[in-house]
């Protein structure tokens, strides 16, 4: 099998730092401008030197997202934009429009350029095209099937890009007008109100309710989850296997960058079906919705979507983050996320070490004062550990 990039998401400097940690061989972000998560925190000028500075100083990449769909008004500083880009040591730009394309040939000189799933890309013909214009990868449509990326990729035409987790858009690869149509957000120009994950009550066409339910309708679709055809995905020779999320928490990007990890690191040591049960329930862990296999193995039907809920499971099982660790006294230093008590069993996990497992025994709180229980989030505390953890480890609560 080829040596694959696993690619993740970041909304801001320290999930990227968390998503290297973990075992991202590469990060997208957006700036903020061009991006199409424009309520993601994004990154200043700053930022993106400190990603490319950290990224780079441990041999990952770093991609950065221009995957809006322009209008007249949005190309005022995008040459500029690009130059930047360039000096600063993006390794690629991931684009929508062509003539952002042209641009990016015209006034850089080592970054890749990366077409975005915007473009819908199912077949080996428009590889064919997107090459012509310049393209150095193609990020294929989310509504491509596993034998349409076996197809593709059997050509050899250029490095392709698939989508392995997270979430799916209701419409075609994001193509959609429905947050524009009610709340005046432009979708593809980076304002998704995620109009299709609301709750809806439904009337037939005698404007009478269509059904009575205490849980209201929903378009939404199920997670994303290729874990059980992963292997087949690194068979076609696919280049980078993608994870969807620049929203989410840096606890989420922990838990399901290390899992798929784990996935691709171990697949040729363990057995099959074995290690596909253990990274799945690492991803239990994260909070997130139902998943499926999305397109990869069958035209989606009812049992991929959440018709009457959105469906994002808040289980609180993010404890918080390890500062510090003192071996003397075997008290750890963390911030608070969610709370907890003493007697509450704990699961520390960190890209240095295995899991562990332990019961809280001792609480100090932020004012030196013994507790059985803390409630404040980013408060800093200590409890007492049997083992030694390391600054960045994340810390869980296992669910009895």
């Amino acid at each position: 099998m080829n040596k694959v990039e696993l690619l993740a998401p970041a909304g801001d400097l320290k999930r990227l730092k968390t998503a290297v940690n973990f075992g991202a061989d590469a990060v997208y972000l957006g700036g903020k401008s061009y991006s199409l998560r424009a309520r993601a925190s994004n990154f200043q000028r700053q930022d993106i030197i400190d990603a490319v500075n950290y990224a780079h100083a441990h041999h990952k990449k770093v991609f950065v997202t221009i995957n809006m769909i322009f209008h007249e008004e949005d190309l005022e500083g995008l040459r500029a934009y690009l130059i930047d880009l360039d000096e600063i040591g993006v390794d690629a730009i991931i684009v929508a429009s062509y003539y952002v394309v042209k641009l990016a040939l015209e006034v850089t000189q080592s970054m890749e350029i990366h077409l975005s799933t915007q473009l819908s890309a199912t077949n080996a013909h428009a590889l064919t095209f997107y090459k012509k214009l310049g393209a150095d990868r193609v990020v294929l449509a989310r509504e491509c099937s596993l034998v349409d990326v076996q197809q593709i990729n059997a050509k050899q035409i250029l490095p392709t890009e698939v989508f392995i987790h997270g979430g799916m858009c209701a419409n075609i690869s994001g193509r959609c007008t429905l947050s524009n149509y009610m709340t005046y957000r432009d979708a593809n120009r980076g304002g998704c109100a995620q109009s299709c994950r609301w709750k809806y009550e439904v009337y037939d066409q005698d404007q009478q309710k269509f059904k009575e339910t205490a849980t209201l309708f929903s378009m939404s679709s199920k997670d994303l989850n290729a874990t059980p055809i992963l292997k087949e995905l690194l068979e076609a020779k696919v280049a980078s296997l993608k994870i969807e999320g620049r929203m989410k928490s840096e606890y989420y990007l922990a838990t399901v960058v290390s899992a798929y990890r784990m996935l691709i690191d171990k697949m040729n040591t363990m057995n099959h079906a074995d290690l596909v049960e253990q990274v799945n329930h690492e991803l239990s862990k994260a909070e997130g919705r139902e998943t499926f296999t999305g397109f990869y193995e069958r035209v989606p039907d009812a049992g991929g979507h959440l018709y009457e809920a959105n469906g994002a499971g808040v289980m609180q099982v993010f404890l918080g983050v390890v500062l510090g660790f003192d071996a003397q006294t075997s008290m750890a230093t963390m911030q608070v996320r969610n709370h907890f008590d003493v007697g509450t069993t704990i699961e520390i996990f960190g890209p240095k070490h295995e899991n562990f497992t332990a019961d809280v025994t001792t609480i100090i709180d932020s004012e030196g004062e013994i507790v059985q229980r803390v409630y404040k989030p980013m408060e800093i505390i200590q409890i007492k550990l049997p083992f030694s953890v390391d600054a960045g480890d994340f810390i869980r609560k296992v669910n009895a």
